[in-house]
């Protein structure tokens, strides 16, 4: 008997402090004329910064500055943001998400599943299959996914793709189409594996290998494709032909500027961002700092016209610096693919059609078909309606010819609703100081020094 026994510890202890000093989120609409202020202060805890960044980033809101502190074991930080109109956040069922999804809420055991505006990464969907690809991209590669899904009797509920220095990285959401359930038939499944990674396989080569892999509930699309390309090296150049960096890749124009330097006299690894602001920004080079294992101490994020400033004191989660070239290196080529991963040039395709069984693979077929490729695609369905943005190119790297576009809007438009827009890079000349920002700016460094011992 006395070997059964053991220390107990009681489980809401974890809770204790966050029950004695919860976290406090304020939304503030007067303090601000252009911008609404989400002020957040808690108790600190690994990870909480990804936490707070993605909740606001899935409801769409652009965050377009912020002042982050968590040293001492305290969170405060403060977002200015606004929805994508760049006015302020006004809707009271969004405010009210925002407070109980960042306030004492959020730690109960039923936390926000109970909550009906809750948004898990891009969808909600039920019950569905979650199906994981890695591999080696190539032109009309979706249309062959697609079409595998569909003659196995799936439905795609919903999917996100993306493609970076020639690999792909695919989260696809499906049921089956007679019950709408989760499909947890092991034959089923084995046969669906094996045709995909057939598909994989015969574009792979070299030591990187196609996967597949199943789930059953709901993940954070997002975090988990940022996390996948990461696992995939995406971001090692040395691994891919040079004939296989896209135009995008090698535009100096999406190029980022990374530094990383050492404070010494308070012990962080300094790194300054300087890149063109985009949405999500400030989420993807976060989810890739905490997938790397850094804990952010303090961090300013701005926007300086076209371009996003941002400046992050990080540790490793063992409280060293950087302390090496080598680890400098990753961590700068790390962030550029982060950064990287979501640019898109060339033309977004906007459809809404009915939702039907066989709709993603017939249009990535007529988009193979036409000799466009797709770049990346976010597929989700809302209600009856399947909504679906797919970013193309021409498949020879060639701009999209308008015709191709107007040949599309005659094969579909009896079907769809088709909206195109064109995803031209803003040229703009970079601000002068482009080569002493990090040390001539108002960012916390010279705060910091003032207020931390």
């Amino acid at each position: 008997m006395a070997g059964d026994c053991g220390p107990y510890f009681d489980p809401e202890y974890e809770n204790l402090s966050i029950r004695i000093c919860p976290p406090r989120v304020s939304v503030d609409n007067s303090s601000c004329t252009d911008c609404t202020l989400v002020k957040v202060d808690s108790i600190n805890k690994p990870g909480i910064l990804l936490e707070v960044v993605q909740i606001l980033t899935d409801l769409d809101l652009a965050i377009t500055k912020a002042y982050i502190s968590s040293d001492g074991g305290w969170f405060m930080d403060v977002f200015h943001v606004t929805d994508q109109q760049g006015n302020k956040v006004t809707d009271s069922k969004t405010i009210e998400y925002i407070e109980k999804a960042l306030g004492p809420d959020s730690y109960t055991k039923e936390g926000l599943t109970t909550w009906p505006g809750k948004r898990v990464g891009v969808h909600s969907t039920g019950d569905h299959t979650v199906i994981e690809l890695i591999g080696r991209d190539r032109p009309g590669l979706l249309s062959e996914i697609s079409a595998v899904l569909s003659n196995l009797n799936f439905n795609v509920v919903a999917a996100e793709m993306w493609t970076h220095n020639r690999r792909i990285a695919c989260i696809v959401y499906v049921n089956d189409c007679a019950t709408c359930h989760a499909v947890d038939v092991a034959a089923r499944l084995s046969t669906m594996e094996g045709q995909l990674k057939n598909i994989l396989s015969g574009c792979d080569e070299g030591e990187r290998v196609a996967r597949t892999n199943f789930s059953v509930g709901l993940t954070h699309m997002d975090r988990r494709l940022h996390q996948m390309m990461f696992d995939d090296m995406d971001y090692d150049y040395d691994h891919e032909n040079s004939t296989g960096i896209s135009e995008i890749d090698s535009c100096p124009l999406f190029k980022p500027k990374i530094t990383i330097d050492h404070w010494a006299d308070k012990g962080y690894s300094v790194v300054g961002i300087r890149c063109k602001d985009r949405s999500k920004l400030l989420f993807d080079i976060v989810c890739t700092l905490t997938h790397m294992q850094y804990a952010v101490f303090h961090a300013n994020i701005s926007s300086d016209g076209p371009y996003a400033v941002q400046e992050y004191y990080i540790r490793r989660m063992d409280g060293c610096v950087l302390n090496n070239e080598a680890e400098k290196r990753r961590v700068i080529k790390c962030l550029e693919a982060a950064i990287r991963r979501r640019v898109s040039d060339g033309l977004s395709l906007e459809l809404c059609a009915k939702d039907r069984v066989g709709l993603l693979s017939q249009v990535t077929r007529i988009l193979r078909e036409n000799g466009l490729s797709v770049t990346r695609a976010d597929v989700t369905t809302v209600g009856e309606k399947a909504i679906s943005v797919f970013y193309v190119r021409d498949a020879s790297g060639n701009p999209v010819d308008m015709k191709i576009i107007e040949m599309l809007r005659k094969e579909i438009g009896q079907t769809m609703m088709l909206n195109v827009k064109k995803n031209v890079p803003q040229i703009a000349k970079a601000p002068e100081a482009c080569g002493g920002w990090a040390k001539t700016s108002f960012f916390f460094g010279s705060l910091l020094g003032k207020f931390l011992p």
